[in-house]
């Protein structure tokens, strides 16, 4: 898997944002996922061959339409690769120190 292709799709807010749309509704239209974009389709459709090249978006054709769906596989390798490794309930704990510590400065 390249992990520096799936980092750079991430990386845009924009691409994050198309993610969070396919999670809420797998399997959209590009005219789905341009509504409340503020972005032209020709924007869309380049953000979404970046978000397939890094194989987090799969499409497939139904009649002359192109439908586009969430594929988590490289977002669970990432996590298996770059978090899995630490130890859940250490992570746990320093979120709550973290927590603590922000509540005790305000």
């Amino acid at each position: 898997m390249d992990f520096d292709a799936v980092f750079k799709a991430l990386a845009d807010p924009t691409r994050r944002r198309l993610l969070d749309a396919l999670h809420a509704h797998n399997g959209q239209r590009l005219r789905e996922l341009c509504a409340g974009t503020g972005l032209t389709r020709q924007a869309v459709t380049k953000h979404l061959a970046i978000l397939e090249a890094a194989n987090l978006v799969a499409t497939t054709r139904s009649g002359r339409e192109k439908l586009h769906y969430l594929n988590p596989g490289p977002l669970n390798e990432i996590t298996n690769r770059w978090l899995g490794k630490y130890n859940r309930r250490h992570l746990q704990a320093l979120a709550t120190l973290k927590k603590a510590l922000e509540d005790n400065d305000e």
